[in-house]
């Protein structure tokens, strides 16, 4: 039976989170690494330039809503249906997974080459700010094909237990785009200073060499699933299962970019400065919420397999130390925030204006850790139920019903400090409903499942 055979039907599971999620933690905290040393670098142009390239994350964060989302789609199906034994669909998964990702980078290489200038000039009006803008966002979209393809093979090494290859592929990727940095954006060894151009050329060049790996190493050791595109059709009741699961987790990441937008849009009547520390503040808390989502990435297809295996105990005993693990962490980088946020500010070149707005920032906005990691598992869990529905609604609840019309509102009083406490707020709204749709899950779906075998739990 293929349960038995599958590491994720067999081992412990405290080892099995382990050994699942634990490598995807560390690709995805190189993965922040190199996030935050690219700011770091562009701080060093210019604030103008730090504050170019924070306008253009919430086009990022959509490049990875739309690869994550459909990847999560491909991980739940494609872990369910090994779980339950069905090689043939969790090929077709596969191979329709492939097409998915190729055709949503058409979107981006179109908006990166037509709109791009449009994007800038409707925020704002700094002729600086928009030059610096316009060279970083067209390289990203035209160079997003490796994004797609890096993710969605990397899904596909998750859905089998093959977490280090993840891990080795990201951290190449991210050693390279590091390494790359300086050298583009300042002109060493012969390279003209390219400025974000630069920045935005070591970043695609990363991930070509994440996408190259992850490619090979599907083909060559990932031998669970057989990926042939010869003669293939496009299944839509496939493409309808990925999506079933796939579009609520874009449309939950996209609102991250909605958000960031708006906020944007709110602390620009302060100043420039404000949406530089609020860019510096997303790209930080990458360190925090990266390896909660790494622990997420790990259990979905542990949840996923064992719900088809109908193994209810391996599976709540996955989302106790899932939710567990994740509290710890976040409690652990609201400590740090709230010792050494001008130290941190200080790694970005902040001038006294900066530190001023920064420092309050980082340390009213991390109390929100307390609340978001139970919400961020719960995410994961609703997912690999195939309930993402659940995660969507909890998603627009926290951003956009509360979060932005309480940053707004709370922007009336003209104290920019005022506006941060909107995401403790809207995290507590979070943690509540998140709560409500556990136990929906629990009573409609946990409770029945049945043992089907005596498993070491």
């Amino acid at each position: 039976m293929q349960t038995n055979e599958n590491k994720m039907g067999v081992m412990p599971i405290k080892k099995l989170i382990i050994n699942m999620s634990l490598p995807i933690m560390v690709s995805m905290l190189v993965e922040a690494l190199y996030n935050v040393v690219d700011s770091i670098f562009v701080a060093q142009i210019s604030e103008n330039a730090l504050t170019a390239v924070s306008l253009v994350f919430p086009v990022q964060n959509l490049i990875i809503a739309i690869a994550v989302g459909t990847g999560v789609g491909i991980n739940a199906f494609l872990s369910r249906s090994l779980g339950e034994g069905n090689i043939e669909k969790a090929n077709n998964v596969a191979n329709n997974g492939i097409l998915l990702g190729l055709i949503s980078y058409v979107i981006f290489l179109a908006f990166g080459l037509l709109f791009s200038k449009s994007y800038f000039t409707f925020q704002i009006d700094d002729t600086e700010i928009i030059e610096y803008g316009i060279s970083y966002l067209s390289i990203i979209c035209v160079g997003s094909i490796c994004r797609f393809i890096h993710i969605v093979f990397e899904r596909l090494l998750l859905s089998t237990g093959k977490t280090l290859y993840t891990m080795i592929a990201q951290g190449a990727g991210a050693v390279v785009n590091i390494i790359l940095d300086p050298i583009f954006i300042f002109g060493h060894f012969g390279m003209p200073a390219m400025g974000t151009a630069g920045a935005a050329i070591a970043t695609i060049i990363g991930q070509i060499t994440a996408a190259a790996l992850v490619v090979i190493f599907n083909f060559k050791i990932n031998r669970e699933i057989n990926i042939n595109m010869r003669g293939f059709r496009p299944n839509l009741k496939i493409i309808k299962d990925i999506y079933s699961v796939g579009i609520p987790s874009i449309a939950m990441m996209s609102i991250i970019s909605v958000t960031t937008y708006g906020m944007n849009n709110i602390l620009n009547r302060f100043s420039y400065t404000a949406i530089a520390v609020f860019g510096i503040y997303f790209k930080l808390q990458s360190f925090i919420f990266m390896p909660v989502f790494g622990l997420n990435n790990g259990m979905v297809p542990i949840i996923a397999f064992n719900y088809g295996a109908g193994s209810k105990g391996r599976l709540i005993r996955t989302i106790r130390l899932g939710i567990v693990y994740a509290f710890c962490i976040m409690i652990f980088g609201l400590v740090l925030i709230q010792i050494l946020p001008g130290r941190i500010l200080a790694l970005f070149k902040a001038s006294e204006d900066m530190l001023a707005i920064g420092i309050p920032a980082l340390r009213i906005i991390s109390l929100s850790y307390i609340f978001a990691g139970i919400s961020v598992v719960a995410s994961a869990i609703f997912q690999a139920f195939g309930n993402a529905l659940l995660s969507l609604l909890t998603a627009i609840s926290r951003q956009l019903v509360v979060l932005l019309p309480a940053a707004y509102v709370l922007s009336l009083f003209k104290n920019i400090n005022l506006i941060w406490w909107s995401f403790p707020i809207a995290e507590i709204a979070s943690l509540m409903l998140s709560i409500v749709f556990l136990k929906h899950i629990y009573d409609k779906k946990i409770v029945l499942i049945g043992e089907r075998r005596n498993l070491n739990i």
